[in-house]
């Protein structure tokens, strides 16, 4: 397992998930697939809405309004997940 620490929590996948969810192109087929894992499942239930706001909206890419739909914001946290365990150990 690779872990990748934010800020307020930590989100630990496996390899194959985190090149699933990195790739060039469009992931999000590939994260909503990810997003069923029960690792990854168990993971985002500890997280709590308002951290997971907090988080996100540092990056500054999204406004309020699209960061008010957790179902997204989880999509997202996996995604930059996959990717910073992806550079972080040179997958």
């Amino acid at each position: 397992m690779y872990i990748t620490d934010f800020e307020r929590f930590i989100i630990e996948m496996t390899r194959d998930q985190a090149l699933q969810c990195s790739h060039a192109g469009d992931c999000l087929a590939d994260v909503l697939e990810t997003l069923t894992h029960p690792n990854i499942v168990t993971q985002l239930a500890q997280i709590d809405d308002g951290d997971l706001f907090d988080e996100l909206s540092e990056y500054g890419a999204w406004d309020d309004v699209e960061l008010s739909d957790r179902q997204k914001n989880e999509q997202r946290i996996i995604w930059i997940a996959a990717c910073n365990i992806r550079e972080e150990y040179n997958l």
